[in-house]
């Protein structure tokens, strides 16, 4: 399965497929086997980089696919 990513509204990023999570040194967190998590965009969770909940009703973004704009060269 292609890796999808989803920015839920008011919420995480939801990571489903095939993937790995690395800290900047490159060690690998311990998913335990899982293909679907969800990342803090908020800042609150007590288990970051992974989302707890801790966003509801503190954290406000409606996710509407745009078009970015041409690359840099």
């Amino acid at each position: 399965m292609k890796t999808k990513l989803t920015v839920n509204n008011n919420g995480s990023l939801k990571i489903e497929g095939e993937f790995i999570i690395v800290d900047p040194m490159g060690n690998e967190y311990n998913l335990q086997g899982r293909e679907v998590v969800s990342i803090c965009r908020c800042g609150l969770s007590q288990n970051k980089p992974f989302c707890d909940g801790s966003h509801k009703g503190h954290f406000e973004h409606n996710a509407v696919a745009f078009e970015l704009p041409p690359r840099k060269v």
